[in-house]
């Protein structure tokens, strides 16, 4: 049985319906790498500020803290954070010692 015009037309339209799909697809792909590549090279930048800048450093603390998912925190439980922020005098004054002699170590 022949294709009548409109089954012609209508097979096209389909088609190029599926192509226009297909390059939407592609470019939210390509999109979304994008968006996924400037947070990491972002997130490298923090990290190595916070290396740097005791600033950044606590700043990045408070980030990490303020995660909303537990999951996310966890995943930076065994990050030991900025070296030069852990060689840097600390803001949160260091607990006062257990005993009444304020001589002996706790």
């Amino acid at each position: 049985m022949a294709e009548t015009e409109l089954e012609r037309a209508e097979k096209r339209y389909a088609q190029a319906k599926a192509r226009l799909q297909a390059l939407k697809n592609r470019e939210a792909t390509r999109q979304r790498k994008l968006d996924t590549r400037r947070k990491v090279i972002l997130g490298g930048a923090l990290l190595d500020l916070a290396e740097r800048d005791s600033g950044a450093a606590a700043m990045l603390d408070r980030l990490i803290r303020n995660l909303a998912r537990e999951q996310d925190r966890k995943a930076f439980a065994d990050w030991g954070g900025p070296s030069t922020a852990a060689d840097a005098p600390s803001a949160t004054p260091s607990p006062a010692p257990s005993s009444s002699d304020p001589d002996t170590p706790s």
